[in-house]
């Protein structure tokens, strides 16, 4: 079964961070990469994306930055998506949000579930990689 997710940018932060090759975000790093999940995103994501991720308190490596970002593109898949009247707290978490509800078979995995309106579609990093488990 073919996984797509679109994932938030506080994951992939989080990852980046991590010094621990076993932390569920970095886990999900490795699916993006060994094409086990497959990367949704759209303009206004990969601006965040890449918005974020050259904030200077991270530290993070432009060659880093770089193949992060082209990896998704190579192996992700561009989502048009449409309005879907969802009120989030947050209007930057609004692309992500619409960008799933357009793809079957697809999560969007947040460290920050408060930001969002619960749906099962909607998981922690853990809870994704416990789907993926459970599902082999």
């Amino acid at each position: 079964m073919v996984y797509y997710a679109v994932i938030d940018t506080n994951v992939l932060v989080s990852a980046l961070l991590s010094s621990h090759d076993d932390t569920a975000t970095v886990l999900i790093l490795n699916k993006l990469f060994s094409g086990e999940v497959i990367p949704l995103f759209n303009k206004e994501i990969l601006e965040e994306y890449n918005d974020v991720l050259h904030r200077p308190k991270f530290h993070f490596s432009e060659d880093r930055i770089y193949l992060l970002l082209e990896t998704i593109k190579k192996y992700g898949e561009y989502v048009v998506s449409s309005p879907t009247g969802e009120i989030l707290s947050d209007i930057k978490d609004l692309p992500f949000y619409e960008i799933v509800v357009e793809k079957d078979n697809a999560y969007l995995i947040t460290g920050n579930m408060k930001h969002f309106p619960v749906k099962p579609f909607i998981v922690t990093p853990k809870e994704f990689l416990d789907i993926l488990k459970k599902n082999k």
